[in-house]
């Protein structure tokens, strides 16, 4: 993971900025999902340029700031936008920012992401509870660092998705009249879209959808005991399975027509946890 004195000078910056705010939940916000962060009380901004060892997003639809707040009666720190591995970034600095919410008090996270379904079970604009992955890039947060892998390491990634927070969430959305499916995710390298026999695969492994984040930073959060509820939306049907051709508006046109269902659970979620 990331140098110990990069994330000092992270944690010092934002606590300096923010007046020692103590965020309890963490969030990181996938495609299209930044107005999730719009429904914070008394929100604090920093931009992640600002902030010391911090990437910076270059996707469409992700805003690239911290926003620092309540929701729903809980203190949260949310990630307005993340860094890819197909952008250019190692798999370690992908994990930065969770050990920095880790320093700031973080114990609980929800990891979201726009998805390709590879099954025909799930339509666009489905959400879905993850409650496994596979890792198709096959890079760790760990990668190149200097450590013994213990038993203590095995068992905290063998769960990583909490099955305790993913049946709070599932039980919000029964509450709220939202159906919520569950499923496994699947992390391909992108940036294109998969192709055919790529989603076959993905299908014949035991995937329900493909995406291309997730994986780094659920897998860093569980290592460090932070408990993980990993949620995804299907954004559209993946390549074979979809016979038009796809591309990244898809996603943010998806989250547009469900855009209010996502917030609504999330942030009552948020308060249930």
């Amino acid at each position: 993971m990331a140098e110990t004195k990069n994330i000092y000078k992270a944690t010092k910056f934002i606590q300096e900025t923010t007046e020692n705010f103590r965020p309890e939940i963490g969030m990181i916000l996938g495609s299209g999902l930044g107005p999730v962060a719009d429904a914070i009380k008394d929100p604090m901004y920093i931009n992640y340029q600002d902030i010391p060892g911090f990437p910076v997003s270059t996707v469409e639809g992700h805003a690239g700031r911290l926003v620092l707040g309540n929701l729903n009666g809980k203190n949260v720190m949310v990630m307005q936008g993340r860094f890819h591995f197909y952008e250019g970034y190692p798999m370690p600095l992908i994990g930065f920012p969770v050990q920095v919410m880790k320093k700031l008090g973080v114990s609980k996270m929800i990891v979201t992401a726009a998805s390709g379904a590879v099954t025909t079970d799930l339509q666009p604009g489905d959400l879905m509870v993850i409650t496994d992955h596979i890792n198709l890039t096959f890079r760790h947060p760990l990668m190149g660092q200097k450590l013994s892998i213990s038993d203590e390491l095995s068992s905290q990634t063998s769960k990583v998705y909490d099955p305790d927070l993913s049946n709070i969430a599932l039980e919000t959305g029964r509450k709220l009249g939202i159906e919520i499916k569950s499923g496994v995710y699947v992390m391909a390298t992108g940036p294109s879209f998969e192709t055919r026999a790529e989603v076959r695969m993905a299908r014949l492994v035991g995937g329900d959808v493909v995406g291309m984040s997730t994986v780094p930073e659920a897998t860093a959060a569980a290592l460090m005991g932070i408990k993980v509820l990993g949620m995804t939306y299907v954004s559209n049907s993946g390549t074979g399975i979809s016979q038009k051709q796809l591309s990244h508006h898809d996603v943010l046109d998806t989250m547009s027509r469900i855009q209010q269902r996502v917030v609504s659970l999330i942030s009552e979620t948020v308060g249930n946890l």
